[in-house]
């Protein structure tokens, strides 16, 4: 799947980034903590989140991210769209809460970054 797609998929708008929207999504992520997106996200995912600040940019990048996408209809600020432009991050929004957009992606077939406690992979089917 790539970016374009779950953009349809989540009815987002793109805040920065309708050049990336061709980018493949491997995996996707949801987290606020973004110690655990550096701990628990793999190189191409998706990252959703409702935080909505420059270190979520800025943990994205480090962790290789492929886009992001902000729930529950929060809006960035400027600094934030200008720091995801320049880092080369596609930033979007869904109105979905975190919860429903996650089940989306999931349904559709995106696996998750995530690994139960003891390390191996999710027990669910995607």
């Amino acid at each position: 799947m790539v970016l374009s797609e779950v953009q349809s998929l989540l009815r987002c708008r793109v805040f920065t980034g309708q050049e990336y929207l061709d980018r493949p999504v491997k995996f996707g992520c949801a987290s606020d903590l973004m110690s655990d997106v550096l701990a628990f996200s793999q190189s191409g995912a998706l990252l959703l989140t409702g935080l909505v600040n420059v270190q979520t940019i800025k943990t994205s990048h480090i962790a290789d991210i492929n886009g992001i996408i902000i729930v529950r209809g929060k809006k960035p600020d400027k600094t934030v769209i200008g720091l995801a432009q320049r880092q080369g991050i596609p930033l979007l929004g869904t109105p979905y809460s975190m919860y429903e957009a996650c089940g989306i992606l999931y349904r559709a077939g995106i696996p998750s970054t995530m690994k139960c406690a003891d390390g191996s992979a999710s027990p669910l089917p995607a």
